[in-house]
């Protein structure tokens, strides 16, 4: 991986005319996600992760509907997608539509998408480069049905997974299995979304080689854009904030996750005039700030994902920080108020 898209998620007009068409205000959805109420009125709609997150989970609390995420995307026009599902869905085949979403979608979320094709099947998975929780489940349901939807429509043909594997409690609704048309494995250890490889050798009647011409290098241009706006520094941040429950991350771990040798992120990090020392420190500061930020969350765990051993350690380390402990920082910050997802960034 050469570089990773910055901590912002574009939230479309598509979505606000989504909401509105299952009954919703954007008014009341912004003000459940706690996020400005002018917000919709944005065309560039920018947001973290976090504050995405915030949207599907008002979406969530607001509808109790467990197949809401699938009737989204079954209701989607094709005429409001951005230029990266364009160019999806006039691929060559359906391997070739899925693969355009891996590489392009990033310009929309930070999302990063695995295809792994192993003994007939195609598992996909997501993961979200910023998130420090688990995806909303209705973000996994629009991601999987936006994937089937893609082979249907561009194939013309129904087509049906092997299975899925979903991490959350089976819902007691038929709406999964009436979509996707296969079996599904509640309570897995993963998200994922499971096709038959000979599906993808499918052709898409509509492929439009002329409209790739012009798609292709213009997705190509603005993705290289928003990664080279992306700071060496920040690559690295994001890469040690996904790796400090596991353990403390080295210099080989993360030149590894980037795509280069440690010599070439070793004398990029020094041209960014910063030291691995300090960005590791700051990683921790800044994923600590964000887990506390959750009142639910337990202090030994905020201290156990950010890579300490004890939860003294922990204490020490954010005095020297902040100047207060974290139960302190929590008092002076969340000012009494249930977690708020975030602040838009202007």
């Amino acid at each position: 991986m050469s570089g990773l898209a910055a901590d912002r998620c574009k939230v479309p007009q598509a979505f606000w005319i989504a909401t509105e068409r299952i009954g919703l205000t954007p008014a009341a959805v912004l003000r459940q996600a706690r996020l400005p109420a002018t917000l919709h009125l944005n065309r560039q709609g920018l947001v973290t992760t976090a504050q995405f997150f915030a949207l599907w989970r008002a979406l969530e609390d607001l509808t109790a509907d467990p197949g809401l995420g699938i009737r989204l995307v079954e209701a989607a026009d094709t005429a409001i997608h951005p230029p990266s599902s364009l160019a999806a869905l006039h691929a060559r085949d359906y391997r070739d539509g899925l693969q355009r979403i891996a590489r392009f979608k990033r310009l929309c979320t930070p999302e990063r998408l695995q295809l792994v094709e192993q003994k007939g099947e195609c598992t996909i998975t997501v993961e979200w480069l910023y998130a420090t929780e688990p995806a909303p489940a209705i973000a996994t349901d629009v991601d999987f049905s936006t994937f089937v939807e893609l082979g249907r429509r561009g194939t013309g043909q129904h087509l049906t997974p092997l299975r899925v594997e979903l991490t959350r409690p089976d819902p007691k609704s038929d709406a999964h299995r009436a979509y996707f048309g296969c079996p599904i494995r509640y309570k897995a250890p993963r998200n994922a979304l499971v096709l038959g490889s000979a599906d993808l050798d499918r052709p898409f009647p509509g492929h439009n080689p002329e409209l790739l011409e012009i798609l292709t290098p213009a997705l190509a241009s603005a993705l290289g854009e928003l990664q080279a706006s992306t700071s060496i520094t920040e690559q690295v941040k994001v890469v040690l904030k996904r790796s400090l429950a596991s353990g403390r991350p080295e210099l080989s771990d993360v030149a590894r996750e980037l795509g280069m040798s440690e010599r070439t992120l070793q004398r990029r990090i020094t041209e960014d005039g910063a030291t691995f020392r300090e960005l590791l420190v700051k990683a921790r500061q800044e994923l600590g700030r964000q887990l506390l930020s959750d009142p639910s969350a337990e202090i030994d765990e905020v201290a156990c994902l950010l890579g300490y051993q004890d939860t003294s350690s922990f204490y020490r380390a954010f005095r020297d920080w902040e100047g207060v402990t974290p139960n302190r920082w929590r008092e002076l910050n969340n000012d009494g108020l249930s977690p708020a997802p975030g602040r838009v960034v202007h």
